[in-house]
């Protein structure tokens, strides 16, 4: 995949890798972070050094991670980091759209869109983000569907209300644990059958 800073980048086909020593990231996540730290720099914000090493962590997790998980990664590299440090770095980077908190997971992912796009929509100022969250593997997808936007604006309106913000949750199976499932079910149909 190699390092370009303007590679085209799709998040439904971002894969994360991992960490390679605890202050050097694969290719991959250096790249993001060189973006992140560029996004940040528009705003007139720094990407400290341990923004970047807490947000690279991130990207080079499978998983969502807790504040305590993340605290623990980081300690590898900062034995003395504690929980204040990685709770305001959480929220500098929640404030700048980097990351995304998962509130039935309690837990953190990194945005797989902020590094291409703003959440908030043009004209309404609505940050809108949509989450599948596998109930089997704890995996989370962030899809970006504009009709689900759409249809929350028009019907908060009907009622009068102002959306600020949207985050839809979405439980469910990831398609590997789905056709993991899938199979699991169809032997047992056998097994119960051939009796």
């Amino acid at each position: 995949m190699g390092s370009d800073p303007d590679m085209p980048y799709h998040p439904l086909r971002m894969t994360k890798t991992p960490t390679l020593a605890p202050d050097r990231f694969s290719d991959r996540t250096e790249m993001l972070l060189n973006r992140a730290d560029r996004l940040c720099a528009a705003k007139n914000l720094k990407l400290t050094a341990l923004r970047r090493q807490i947000l690279g962590i991130m990207l080079s997790s499978d998983q969502p991670l807790g504040a305590y998980d993340l605290l623990e990664r980081l300690q590898t590299s900062q034995p003395g980091a504690a929980p204040p440090t990685v709770y305001r770095t959480l929220d500098f980077l929640l404030d700048t759209g980097l990351i995304h908190k998962i509130e039935r997971l309690s837990s953190f992912v990194p945005c797989t869109h902020a590094l291409d796009h703003d959440h908030t929509r043009e004209g309404d100022g609505v940050h809108a983000t949509q989450f599948l969250i596998c109930n089997a593997c704890s995996h989370v997808t962030e899809l970006e569907e504009p009709t689900i936007l759409s249809a929350i604006l028009e019907a908060s309106r009907n009622v009068g209300f102002k959306v600020r913000q949207s985050t839809i949750e979405i439980e469910g199976l990831c398609a590997t644990c789905a056709a993991t499932q899938s199979k699991t079910d169809h032997n047992e149909e056998s097994r119960r059958t051939s009796r």
